[in-house]
């Protein structure tokens, strides 16, 4: 694969990269860059902005990308992005692949719309770019690892345009690992647009309660012991502030889990859901095929990912 049909060198109409490539790069734009696609791309693209200022429309739904903020796009609905207009230039991480199921959880309390999602940072709190740099340039370093090809017109990273495609399975799973860690640090550091800031502090106790430990035997009754509350307050305040029931947000902490096990371990389907608080087998894999398509052996034998 060459860089023809990556950012930057796109023509019109060109779908970008297939969902089943894992492909980096880091472009330091003047203006006038500009990359539309009026079909959308197969896979998703993610943006993580270092300095100047970029602009970003999916379908009707557009944003501003600036320092420290993570911009993602969905496939399949038509795109354009480029240089803010009046600004001198747009320095960004980008990166087209396909993603885990996990990552659309931890992105959607970001969407925009259009399947636009953007993430920036809480200036209040603790600022994670320096750990999404060395994610970002780990990321570029396992997509060139020994034994793969690198695209022709590739530079090292520093240059104004760089760009890496991950050959084989290696490569590919640790680039993977290295974006999964810049959506969970850019999230987890990220201040959602439209949440209200003065949410119950217990309730989000509680959902922290339940992704730290997804197979942990939770209940209505045990979280609400948690949070010093009555089991039926508990239970209303959580539906009123997640808009859905405690035990909901659990099975789908622990099938978020249970996927991301099935692609990154051998364990047995049994095993899996022993260690993501699923008791019976056979429930298991009823609600898994429910939420994800297919049960959880073709699931792996897929190596299914969002978009891939």
């Amino acid at each position: 694969m060459t860089t023809e049909g990556l950012p930057g060198t796109v023509a019109p109409g060109d779908p970008g990269p297939p969902p089943g490539l894992v492909v980096v790069g880091r472009y330091d734009e003047l203006p006038g860059y500009t990359v539309q696609r009026p079909q959308g791309a197969d896979s998703w693209l993610f943006t993580w902005t270092l300095s100047g200022r970029g602009t970003l429309r999916q379908g009707r739904t557009e944003t501003a990308a600036s320092a420290g903020e993570l911009v993602v796009l969905a496939p399949g609905v038509p795109h354009r992005y480029g240089v803010q207009l009046g600004c001198d230039h747009w320095e960004f991480w980008w990166a087209h692949c396909g993603a885990r199921p996990s990552w659309t959880a931890w992105l959607g309390p970001y969407g925009r719309g259009d399947g636009l999602y953007a993430v920036a940072p809480d200036p209040t709190g603790e600022d994670p770019r320096t750990r999404v740099e060395a994610a970002f340039r780990r990321m570029f370093a396992d997509a060139r690892r020994p034994g793969t090809a690198v695209p022709p017109g590739s530079q090292p990273v520093g240059d104004r345009a760089t760009v890496a495609v991950a050959h084989g399975t290696t490569a590919r799973e640790l680039a993977l690992n290295a974006l999964e860690e810049v959506v969970l640090l850019a999230a987890g550091a990220a201040h959602r647009s439209g949440v209200a800031a003065d949410g119950d502090p217990r309730v989000r106790r509680a959902q922290e309660l339940i992704e730290a430990d997804p197979g942990a035997p939770h209940t209505v009754r045990s979280l609400a012991a948690e949070v010093a509350l009555s089991p039926s307050r508990f239970a209303h305040l959580f539906a009123r502030q997640q808009g859905h029931a405690p035990m909901r947000a659990v099975r789908e902490a622990r099938l978020r889990h249970a996927a991301r096990l099935l692609e990154s371990t051998d364990l047995s389907v049994g095993r899996v859901a022993a260690a993501s608080g699923f008791a019976s087998p056979f429930h298991f894999n009823r609600v898994f095929r429910e939420r994800y398509g297919s049960p959880p052996g073709a699931y792996r034998a897929a190596g299914s990912m969002v978009g891939a």
